[in-house]
């Protein structure tokens, strides 16, 4: 039984989430806004967060921060009704663990929620590394270039920056590049520098000594240490502050790390491997990040593909992570439609390769045969593929065009297609409609 926040300003949907987690065993808590829960995040322990987007004092993302500036590790999961997965994608930079879109199917927050609870904090991880069982390499030229990178800088001590987008699979890559090492059989920690508080931060990775700061009531051992002899993978390096960069460029430049707090100085051997959703060198201009510390981790630099430039893997993907979803859920979909392959393939997956596997997850849990239609996909995914490149300039009737052609894709969707339905939403006759479809080419 998982104790879960939900931070909803819709009472009756509110009610109904509390009636439908507690007939499967959780412990429900319902707030309205931002401040009534951060209020009671101050006083109470939670396994889970259920956030809605928009709330009548702010959003989604203002818990995510105020979690992360706490250093409260627990999972939040973003539910947002304005179909648009880059809000989502956001939300996930920031540190939530999935989102999930209204109207919201029962079965498919059920399965996010069990997978957000069995999601474990990634500060330490020991022994020999082992990559997930749900990896696959990709064949096009493309991967076949990172692969190779990676295969040449693994067996070294260089340190690493891996660049990507959201989603691209950054710690997978640091997995590899530590399994490949001569540090395998040592241990491989990761830290998500962007879920540390600024506070926190220092005391995480080079420990404390007891009575250090308040609430140090004993000895810590940081992540140097953990990590000694291993490898020390280092998330969203970006977000560490200027502080904690100068000791973080200490420990790597003498190989030796001080407690916060101790006058002890504690010898490391540790190889660095950093990751970064942005350009780091764009930081180090705005002087955000220590140039000093980005050429000493930036030995090498591995740039990972969006999964829209790896052309023929997205095809590989999509079936390989079909047959694992097949394998969890007790389905058997054996093929796609060809509107939902169509679909896939023309999406431009801002989430990469963490949004299309939890994409295929959902349309295997909503496909009940062997065939999975376009209607088990997420609507915002339709949305997108049918909505024009917005035009440059100030051509306002062909802006208009496209925000309508994108409001009536999105009532037909609300409607499940039910023209008399979408043209009374719309405020409009049903021939009227029918023109506009027509001209939209809108099936």
């Amino acid at each position: 039984m998982a104790k879960i926040l939900i931070i909803e300003d819709d009472l009756t949907f509110s009610q109904l989430l509390e009636g439908f987690l507690t007939k499967y065993g959780h412990s429900p808590i319902a707030v309205n806004e931002v401040k009534k829960s951060v209020k009671i995040l101050e006083n109470q322990k939670f396994d889970l967060l259920l956030v809605d987007y928009r709330l009548p004092d702010g959003t989604g993302l203002d818990v995510l921060s105020y979690c992360r500036e706490k250093g409260l590790a627990m999972p939040l999961i973003i539910m947002t009704s304005f179909n648009d997965v880059r809000t989502a994608v956001k939300s996930i930079q920031l540190g939530a663990v999935d989102y999930i879109t209204k109207p919201v199917n029962p079965d498919e927050l059920l399965m996010i929620i069990n997978n957000a609870l069995e999601v474990k904090p990634s500060t330490e991880k020991s022994g020999k590394s082992v990559l997930p069982a749900d990896t696959i390499k990709g064949n096009s030229t493309t991967a076949d270039k990172l692969y190779e990178h990676l295969s040449l800088v693994a067996p070294t001590d260089m340190s690493v920056i891996i660049q990507g987008e959201s989603g691209t699979g950054k710690e997978y890559a640091a997995r590899t590049l530590h399994q490949q090492s001569k540090r395998s059989n040592k241990p491989f920690v990761a830290i998500d520098c962007g879920a540390l508080s600024k506070e926190l931060a220092a005391s995480e990775l080079f420990g404390h000594a007891k009575g250090a700061f308040t609430g140090a009531l004993t000895d810590k051992r940081g992540q140097f240490e953990a990590a000694n002899g291993g490898t020390l993978f280092l998330d969203e390096i970006g977000n560490l502050s200027y502080e904690v960069q100068v000791k973080l460029l200490r420990a790597l430049q003498e190989r030796v790390i001080q407690p916060i707090g101790s006058t002890q100085n504690i010898a490391v051997d540790v190889r660095i491997i950093a990751a970064t959703n942005d350009d780091l060198i764009n930081s180090v201009s705005q002087g955000n990040f220590r140039e000093d510390l980005y050429h000493r981790i930036n030995e090498f630099k591995i740039q990972l593909p969006a999964l829209r430039d790896r052309g023929k893997d997205l095809e590989l993907f999509i079936t390989h992570f079909i047959k694992i979803s097949n394998t969890e859920l007790d389905r058997n979909v054996q093929q796609l439609s060809d509107e939902a392959k169509g679909i896939l393939m023309q999406y431009d997956w801002p989430g990469n390769l963490r949004e299309l596997k939890n994409v295929i997850k959902r349309m295997v849990l909503l496909s009940p045969g062997t065939t999975a239609e376009a209607s088990s996909l997420p609507d915002e995914m339709i949305i997108a593929i049918h909505q024009s490149p917005k035009p440059s300039g100030s051509d306002l009737k062909a802006i208009n065009e496209v925000n309508e052609k994108a409001l009536i894709l999105e009532t037909l969707l609300k409607v499940k297609y039910n023209k008399s339905k979408a043209a009374k939403l719309l405020n409009i006759d049903r021939k009227t409609l029918y023109s506009k479809m027509e001209r939209y080419e809108i099936e």
